[in-house]
């Protein structure tokens, strides 16, 4: 390959080593042919006024960018409608960034207003980001419209938003990467103290039907929020995050929650860590989820929470000195009832083979609460919804919580096979609705109530 000045605004169309060195170029590379290689040998470009793009590519085929460091561009590189294209290797910083403790961050915003970041792709197919150092600005990674593109091992930490992005993005694997402390600060009316820490950053976003994904062994500690899935737009969209496979990450360490996903169906959690957040998992008016063999430790609120979510499994897990182990709760939300009719209660759900240690509550089940912890006000002419039902709570060790299971206003609970043993308050407490009780190696202290 030739050695090549980059010049600003300089236009490839062959394959090209980069000359060494600090190179001002506002206006960047613009990469104008199929089959190149840009190696950048660690070629530094430079944007003075944080616009532009510093690598751009528009229908590209067969395109390799390495080695290359980019900083003070809004995007880095960015990318549209290409196919096979690898970014190996790259170093980019400095972009675009809100000034930070301002706004509230819009994780919805479209492609063609999108936040500065190291990389911007839009409608990328059959693609690689690999080993890239995308840290220390507003947002690592954003997809729009991409199809099995395979992100791993990259560097996206001490970002003020999002780690990794994804917008519409399907099929594709996200393996390896580190997205720690992407987070921010909102004030907010009332002074610095009376905030919100997180502001919807996160190490990993999904929305608008991000679909069939697989998520293994990133990190997404001390974020906003670990992983956040959205599935229902401001507008009411249902645009559901769905089948997507969340393997052996560690999303820890959260202000807010470590997993969310919400008005999604048919996410596998297996063998993550979620632990000392607020809540370890949060999958409200979510359905068909499995909750696999995760560790959640110390959460202050819950381990699992879920309010209206119906049809899923927790199965294998270890929960241990939680608010609350598995917290699921009924609320009457008028404005979803119409696009989503099985989600008007929590119901028939499989709490099978976990481990509850010195949780506050093991298990809680509750009608008409807010934030499953307190009954809603009542308010004249509204009836409440319809209560928790269906759900089978099978093969637990539930020992030294607390209280053991706690069932208000719930029905057709079966509670089975159980070592239900040493809870202080109450192994049970339960109202009078009826439940099926069988079986269940009961120790002496606690007992029932």
């Amino acid at each position: 390959m030739r050695t090549a000045s980059p010049c600003d605004g300089l236009v490839v169309t062959e394959s090209i080593t980069l000359a060494p060195g600090v190179h001002v170029a506002p206006r960047g590379i613009t990469v104008a042919a199929d089959d190149v290689v840009i190696d950048g040998q660690g070629a530094l470009l430079l944007s003075p006024d944080g616009a532009g793009a510093g690598i751009t590519l528009t229908g590209r085929a067969n395109v390799t960018i390495r080695n290359v460091r980019l900083a003070g561009y809004r995007h880095g590189i960015h990318a549209r409608a290409c196919r096979y294209l690898v970014l190996s290797r790259n170093r980019v910083s400095g972009t675009a960034e809100l000034p930070p403790n301002t706004v509230f961050l819009d994780i919805w915003r479209p492609a063609d207003q999108a936040y500065g970041a190291g990389i911007l792709l839009q409608d990328v197919l059959d693609s690689r980001v690999e080993d890239n150092d995308l840290q220390h600005q507003q947002n690592g990674l954003l997809t729009y419209g991409c199809r099995r593109i395979r992100v791993a091992r990259n560097e996206v930490s001490y970002n003020s938003g999002f780690g990794i992005h994804l917008y519409g993005t399907c099929d594709s694997l996200f393996e390896g990467n580190r997205a720690d402390y992407c987070c921010r600060f909102e004030p907010r009316e009332g002074g610095l103290h009376h905030g919100h820490m997180g502001a919807d950053a996160a190490g990993f976003v999904a929305v608008y039907g991000s679909s069939g994904n697989t998520f293994r062994q990133n990190t997404a500690r001390m974020g906003g929020d670990g992983f956040f899935l959205a599935g229902l737009t401001p507008a009411g969209e249902k645009r559901g995050c769905d089948d997507n496979l969340f393997e052996e990450n560690d999303a820890s360490l959260s202000p807010n929650i470590a997993f969310e996903a919400t008005f999604c169906r048919g996410n596998v959690f297996r063998r993550n860590h979620a632990d000392r957040s607020n809540y370890g998992f949060w999958l409200g008016f979510s359905w068909d989820s499995v909750i696999e063999g995760n560790r959640m430790v110390a959460n202050r609120q819950a381990g699992v929470a879920v309010e209206n979510g119906h049809g899923c499994a927790v199965r294998g897990n270890t929960f241990q000195a939680n608010g609350h182990g598995v917290l699921l709760w009924s609320r009457r939300a008028s404005q979803f009832e119409e696009a989503f009719p099985d989600a008007l209660t929590s119901h028939d759900w499989d709490i099978d083979g976990n481990r509850f240690t010195r949780n506050g509550i093991g298990v809680r089940i509750a009608a008409n609460q807010d934030h499953g912890i307190r009954n809603l006000p009542e308010t004249a002419g509204a009836p409440p919804g319809p209560r928790p039902h269906g759900h089978r709570i099978l093969r637990n060790d539930i020992q030294d919580n607390r209280i053991g299971v706690e069932l208000v206003g719930v029905d057709d609970t079966r509670i089975e096979a159980n070592i239900l043993n040493r809870n202080v308050e109450a192994n049970l407490r339960q109202d009078d609705a009826h439940q099926t009780v069988a079986r269940n190696n009961l120790g002496s202290a606690g007992g029932y109530l």
